[in-house]
């Protein structure tokens, strides 16, 4: 049986790793930015979105194929669970994001950018939908530095105060 997780899931957890970073950075430092830039910000936040939602997807299903490595020493029954709900914490908040995201965007009813296209987007805006879209984007991303600020403490918890291989089942595999 494997003791990391594939090279794939590997490269996905850390691809999206470094596109939150970007997403939430965009949104953080847009203000030091000139108001011209500002489509530019917002292009680069929805670019990071829609692809983080694509790998989340993607892991999932990836996930499906290739079940989790198993954790050694083996952790206590309410570690693994309390494991468990914080990975779906984590897979339902990176996936629900960017969703509620396209669904503002699309509804404000004018031209919106990713990856340097024009998206499509509603005939007619509907801004009572686009200001509760927009209350619960920005609720759900300020529970998402909670979240990610959990995983990794956890992460650590496991390889220091455990001692289990749970961090180093993902760190990518070192070059010969």
């Amino acid at each position: 049986m494997r003791n990391k997780y594939t090279g794939l899931q590997i490269g996905i957890h850390w691809l999206v790793f470094l596109l939150v970073i970007v997403a939430y950075c965009a949104m953080e430092f847009r203000g030091f930015f000139p108001r011209s830039a500002r489509p530019l910000i917002n292009m680069i936040h929805v670019s990071c979105g829609i692809s983080i939602l694509v790998l989340m997807c993607a892991r999932l299903l990836v996930r499906l194929k290739f079940p989790a490595p198993p954790i050694q020493p083996k952790p206590k029954a309410m570690i693994t669970g309390m494991s468990h709900l914080g990975h779906l914490m984590v897979y339902l908040l990176f996936i629900a994001l960017p969703i509620i995201g396209l669904v503002m965007m699309y509804n404000r009813g004018n031209d919106w950018f990713a990856f340097g296209m024009v998206m499509p987007h509603a005939a007619e805006a509907n801004f009572d939908l686009v200001d509760t879209m927009k209350f619960w984007h920005e609720t759900l991303a300020n529970l998402g530095y909670f979240l990610i600020g959990l995983h990794a403490f956890a992460a650590l918890l496991h390889h220091y105060y455990w001692k289990d291989n749970t961090l180093l089942r993902m760190m990518p595999k070192k070059r010969s």
